[in-house]
């Protein structure tokens, strides 16, 4: 069965190039002009991944990625003229995993779209659990324990804590995390890692519990006891 991608795009012929282009490619194509149609779309016929313009008529993109991602972890491409590093942390602040600025290539699409549908691959037919000390992540339920205790994450939250227990005890860049999480070279612009960092970080120790995910001055993050 083909992968369903669904395109929320208000300019004609940017959505029609990307129908026929990704047709072309094998995939099924869902079409929506506006914000409220494409919320209506995804809740009736399920994508597999989301290419989404941040200039809506109605409901914005940013409203619509942050509903999308309340509801599923189904991939999301932020499609936009827009390309100022603010822009790009509030997409990806909204639950995008990737950012794409027109004028783009469809090749770069393409390329964008593949990666993000095999990454979903990988993670869902890896073995459904990994254990780091008494951290515990379950793939197929993505519930995640420290000891006994339930921690509630968001979908984001679940994707970096997962790279990390992936990765256990080696360092990971923040070139890295950006490439595997989100999926965007951010170089030193944004502090969007350090704010997940922070937020696993508080969940992970709420009662008290030794650190895990440990600082490394000047090269990133590492997943180790101290």
């Amino acid at each position: 069965m083909s992968d369903r991608i669904l395109v929320v795009e208000d300019e004609p012929k940017i959505a029609n190039l990307l129908r026929r282009g990704l047709l072309y490619e094998g995939y099924a194509v869902d079409v929506a002009a506006d914000g409220e149609s494409g919320l209506q779309m995804a809740r009736d016929n399920p994508p597999d991944l989301v290419i989404l313009d941040v200039m809506l008529p109605g409901i914005d993109g940013l409203e619509v990625c942050r509903r999308l991602r309340a509801a599923s972890d189904v991939p999301i491409v932020m499609l936009t003229a827009k390309d100022s590093i603010p822009d790009r942390v509030a997409g990806l602040d909204s639950g995008a995993d990737g950012y794409i600025s027109k004028p783009f290539s469809f090749e770069e699409m393409l390329a964008r779209i593949r990666a993000l549908l095999r990454r979903v691959r990988v993670t869902t037919t890896s073995r459904e659990e990994i254990r780091f000390g008494d951290l515990t992540l379950n793939y197929a339920t993505r519930e995640v324990l420290r000891g006994n205790r339930r921690l509630d994450l968001t979908a984001k939250e679940f994707d970096v804590l997962q790279l990390f227990m992936q990765h256990p005890r080696q360092v990971l860049t923040r070139d890295i995390i950006y490439e595997r999480i989100w999926d965007y070279d951010f170089g030193g612009e944004s502090n969007i890692i350090e704010v997940y960092v922070r937020y696993l970080r508080t969940k992970l120790e709420s009662n008290g519990e030794p650190r895990l995910l440990q600082t490394v001055r000047g090269v990133g993050y590492v997943l180790r006891e101290e």
